[in-house]
């Protein structure tokens, strides 16, 4: 019989192996899971809403089907924490935003129907960033959340509800949404796994959208496998959503239980280091590289001039796309309604509406991007940013026939202090550097641990991007790369995270 405070401590592959044999009940993880939230999310504060009447009734169905000799899926009863950004039918979804407070969906989106149907136990909804802009989660309405690792610093964002889950074994699987590298960042900063699919590759039907050409869902787990089995059931064509892929979902799984980097051409792109770059953290990427020699991989040196103007071309796609979508926040459908006393005109009403609702990081977004797309400046910044958009997909294009995969530092820094970048957007937006790339053309990447920073002790992710539609070869090389790491220095999340 396994302990129950040890279940938190496994992998979702070996908790579906326990729950498939009958070592364990699904109820019995979902439980020692909702224990582990009660004891520690008070300090950590990665939900916003725990579902345990909701969970507990998932695990008992997952139970009721092995008895009756079922043949489970291969997550079936793993529990999992879901990024508040997916609508759940009846369970708030509020996007860490008070002007979607107590907004009960009446549908489940896309992504969540195939976690039900997977029998995966969805524990509750995560903090983040509010509409995902941020790299903190300080920009959630709701307060933000800790790293596991050091609580007075952040765990990444948008998505850093999902990401400090894992890291704190709160849930051994989570669900994020990547726009500038919010799967990616967050898991660099507290040593987990997290991969950006290739756009259109899950489906978006359901996610409350904040810039529709790079938003993307996708797994975030502690390691490789979790999180290509995860990949495997959220992914596939959605008829639902104009944007989805209309072809087989690459064998990641495969990818990730034969992870061999032998014989391949891994790219080092050099304008992915130089000035703003934490020592540690080049280090650590530096010993990547050499281990991929180890390996068997040739290492090939790259030069792609429009990665530098990445940052500048984001930020005018997203906050134009931001400012269109946001408009459906009216007050007059759905959500918060400020003023409405029967004496203010609907144009009030909306305008006190979103005064009050939206915080300042989304009021930024949506002024630049509404002054992005004015009559007189659309050509001048919009129409020049997806003209530098073209340039870097041309640069991927020319390195991907030179390469199978990228690999860089996922984020130039470590996590950072609560509170140090919230009065500079400019520093907060370089936290994105070396992920914005990957979404404005629409790529596969991944972050994956690779040890610990020497100067402050807190983990660092080592990024894998390969081109559209290869996600594989993510997990392949991701699989490979961990093995390696973890036999020659140890897992730095499973060996070393601190205790709460």
């Amino acid at each position: 019989m396994t302990d129950m405070a040890d279940l938190i401590k496994l992998t979702a592959a070996e908790i579906a192996a326990k729950i498939a044999s009958g070592e364990v009940t699904a109820v019995e993880v979902t439980e020692a899971h909702l224990a582990r939230i009660d004891a520690v999310d008070e300090k950590v504060h990665a939900f916003l809403h725990v579902d345990r009447e909701g969970a507990l009734a998932q695990a008992r169905a997952v139970d009721e089907k092995r008895a009756r000799g079922e043949k489970l899926g291969p997550l079936a009863g793993v529990p999992l924490a879901l990024k508040d950004i997916f609508t759940t039918e009846g369970i708030p979804t509020t996007v860490g935003s008070k002007i979607l407070e107590g907004w009960l969906p009446p549908y489940d989106a896309t992504l969540t129907k195939k976690l039900k149907a997977a029998d995966v136990v969805i524990l509750g909804k995560t903090n983040m960033d509010e509409f995902a802009m941020g790299s903190s989660t300080e920009n959630s309405a709701y307060g933000p959340t800790g790293n596991p690792w050091d609580l007075t610093k952040i765990p990444g964002g948008s998505g850093g509800g999902s990401s400090a889950a894992l890291a704190s074994y709160e849930a051994p699987l989570a669900i994020g949404t990547d726009t500038g590298g919010s799967i990616r960042q967050p898991a660099s900063v507290t040593g987990t796994v997290g991969v950006k699919p290739t756009y259109g590759g899950v489906s978006r039907y359901g996610m409350v959208a904040f810039s529709s050409s790079l938003d993307q869902g996708g797994p975030c787990a502690r390691t490789v496998l979790d999180a290509a089995l995860l990949h495997e059931v959220i992914a596939g064509h959605d008829p639902l959503d104009s944007t989805s892929i209309d072809a087989p979902v690459p064998p990641v799984v495969e990818a990730a239980r034969n992870g061999s980097v032998e014989g391949m051409r891994v790219g080092v792109v050099k304008q992915f280091r130089g000035e703003g770059y934490q020592a540690g953290v080049i280090q650590r990427f530096d010993e990547s590289v050499e281990l991929l020699k180890e390996l068997g991989a040739e290492i090939v040196e790259l030069d792609c001039p429009s990665f530098d103007l990445a940052l500048s071309a984001y930020y005018l796609i997203a906050p134009s796309e931001c400012s269109s979508n946001l408009a459906r926040f009216d007050a007059m459908r759905y959500g918060l309604r400020v003023g409405d006393d029967g004496t203010k005109s609907a144009e009030d009403v909306t305008a006190l509406t979103r005064e009050a609702g939206f915080g300042p990081e989304v009021k930024r977004r949506i002024m630049l991007g509404t002054y992005a797309l004015s009559s007189g400046y659309y050509d001048a910044y919009y129409g020049s940013a997806q003209k530098v958009r073209t340039l870097i997909t041309r640069d991927f294009e020319k390195a991907f026939e030179q390469v199978d995969v990228i690999v860089s530092p996922t984020t130039p820094t470590t996590a950072f202090p609560i509170g140090e970048r919230a009065d500079d957007p400019m520093a907060m937006y370089l936290a994105d550097l070396c992920t914005i790339p990957t979404n404005l053309a629409g790529n596969a990447a991944m972050s994956l641990p690779c040890g610990l920073a020497p100067e402050d002790g807190m983990p660092v992710g080592l990024q894998i991007i390969a081109p559209a539609m290869a996600d594989d070869r993510l997990y392949k090389v991701g699989a490979a790369v961990e093995a390696a790491y973890t036999d020659k220095w140890g897992h730095p999340l499973l060996e070393e995270a601190p205790s709460l």
